[in-house]
């Protein structure tokens, strides 16, 4: 316990809380504050689902993440000189968008979108680079929890935070106020430490391009693996994709939905991040992986109980409890399990393939969920959401011995 303890408390699980931090705050401004903003605004549901598609540079960036990996800018070193360039040019986008209007030209403001997206992709392409360089393998699930954590706090301020005080000021103030916020992002990296480099990093463009795909499908089960990201957290995106506009139809207003969806299921997502790092060192990751996609599914299907009662602040603070917990314990054990599978010659590049796909449900399958809601109804849209995760689980049966669990089984 005093050896975890220590572990929390590093210099090195507060860079990656920070870092957390500075990626999860630009996600919800292109997702739930927009939603938010969109309807608002009075742009359809239709339109609002299919804006899901600015995430794509979320899908895209192991294409430019071999960049990354082959050249090193003339400061600060080869993970950090480009994690501050990219962190400078995501403020100024943040602030960019803040200046749209989604009533009147919902194109432009779906551009706006874009850049936000593309340098916060870009900037989770190198800290996940940082984050694989500078932790050794054994403390890969605590700073995966303590990423998540920060992440969360990021994603709290942004959504929770940003709606919260949209009530008080317009979406474009709470938006130059964001852009404000990635100083603290801007802060750390300056601060940080740069990562010792790997001893045999890409010498030619080419080698950044080729090599790390060639390495990564020479293994065991590489395509399974890639579908089983893709398929692992897909009912949990899509649904959470309509939760804005689902709570706004209930009767929820902006500062009940900031404050109970987004501080109360705060500290859910908090405990539910370190427990499961704890047990991800416990139990390893295998096991983790299948109890914490079980809780997942489960609370998806819990958001068919809001459709019932309706208005009902303390439903909604039971459902979203459990939802950010099982979602905290999720994050944990499959941002650990995408970071251990990585070669660090080629850091950036795989884990910007692997966690790309992560990033397909947000974007390409939750693109017509909102078509999916007006068609099937509120509670057979979270049932369909919640069933749809089951084939991801089912693929974990073939990575059971590589992963080293059936000891830890026994």
């Amino acid at each position: 316990m005093n050896a975890i303890l220590r572990s929390v408390l590093s210099a090195r699980m507060l860079v990656a809380l920070l870092m957390g931090f500075a990626s999860g705050l630009p996600l919800l401004l292109t997702g739930s504050v927009l939603q938010a903003w969109m309807t608002e605004e009075g742009v359809d549901l239709g339109t609002i689902g299919l804006f899901a598609l600015v995430g794509l540079p979320y899908t895209l960036k192991f294409l430019w993440a071999p960049f990354t990996d082959r050249y090193t800018l003339p400061f600060l070193g080869r993970r950090r000189g480009w994690l501050i360039t990219v962190q400078l040019l995501l403020s100024l986008s943040i602030a960019i968008l803040g200046w749209t209007q989604p009533g009147v030209s919902p194109l432009i403001v779906a551009l706006a979108a874009l850049l936000v997206t593309f340098f916060s992709a870009s900037q989770d392409i190198v800290i996940d680079a940082y984050r694989r360089e500078a932790l050794n393998d054994r403390e890969l699930g605590l700073g995966a929890s303590l990423y998540v954590n920060g992440y969360r706090i990021g994603m709290l301020l942004a959504s929770g935070g940003g709606l919260i005080m949209a009530d008080f000021m317009s979406f474009a103030a709470v938006y130059q106020f964001m852009a404000l916020t990635m100083l603290v992002g801007i802060v750390t990296t300056l601060f940080a430490p740069e990562p010792d480099p790997h001893s045999a990093t890409p010498t030619t463009l080419q080698e950044a391009v080729v090599q790390p795909f060639v390495d990564y499908f020479q293994r065991r089960d590489a395509a399974l693996i890639l579908l089983f990201i893709l398929l692992y957290k897909v009912g949990d995106t899509m649904a959470s994709q309509m939760t804005t506009p689902f709570y706004l139809a209930t009767g929820f207003s902006k500062t009940e939905i900031g404050t109970v969806v987004k501080l109360f299921g705060f500290w859910a997502t908090i405990i539910g991040s370190l427990l499961g790092g704890v047990l991800i060192l416990k139990t390893g990751i295998y096991r983790a992986l299948w109890g914490f996609g079980i809780l997942q599914a489960l609370s998806t299907a819990c958001f068919m109980l809001l459709v019932y009662t309706g208005h009902n602040l303390s439903m909604l603070a039971g459902v979203i409890a459990f939802e950010n917990l099982s979602a905290g314990m999720g994050t944990a054990a499959y941002v650990a399990f995408m970071a251990s599978i990585t070669n660090k010659k080629f850091t950036a590049t795989q884990y910007a393939l692997l966690s790309s796909l992560m990033g397909v449900p947000r974007v390409i399958v939750a693109a017509p969920t909102g078509y999916f809601a007006e068609w099937l109804g509120w509670s057979m849209f979270f049932l369909m959401c919640a069933l749809i995760a089951m084939p991801g689980l089912f693929l974990l049966r073939r990575f059971r011995s590589w992963l080293g669990e059936a000891a830890d089984a026994q």
